[in-house]
């Protein structure tokens, strides 16, 4: 992909802004909304400095068949969903941010892509520092 954000050796949290790619996303990746539609990469910044985004939890669905858009969906909301909860320290239907999943599409899934992500935000505006525990 056309990865060009800097991570740490260590830690590979993100230290400077740059293009990542969505299949090298990781938890804790902090990162703003991209020009819409399918985008290999996504613009990644520390997590310090405002962003859009962060990246709390990550699964894949199991091989086989692609199962359609429905089925994945469903994981999504089930997985994203229960591991919001952890992350943020609060149940999905009180807390004031929201969550949306980045899913394999028919054609990525071909090229044996099963991960989902799950992203949270808020819906006042840009996030400064980490979501994590943040409880509300």
């Amino acid at each position: 992909g056309g990865e060009t954000v800097t991570r740490d050796a260590e830690s590979q949290e993100v230290t400077e802004a740059g293009a990542a790619d969505v299949f090298s996303l990781v938890i804790g990746d902090c990162f703003n909304d991209g020009p819409s539609g399918q985008i290999p990469g996504v613009p990644a910044v520390p997590c310090a400095e405002p962003h859009d985004n962060e990246v709390y939890f990550l699964f894949d669905m199991p091989d086989g068949e692609f199962p359609g858009d429905p089925a994945i969906e469903a994981a999504a909301d089930t997985s994203c969903t229960g591991a919001f909860d952890t992350f943020v320290g609060l149940d999905y239907a009180t807390s004031a941010l929201g969550w949306f999943p980045i899913t394999p599409t028919e054609s990525s899934w071909g090229d044996g892509d099963r991960e989902i992500i799950c992203a949270v935000w808020d819906p006042a505006g840009k996030i400064s520092g980490s979501l994590a525990g943040v409880a509300r």
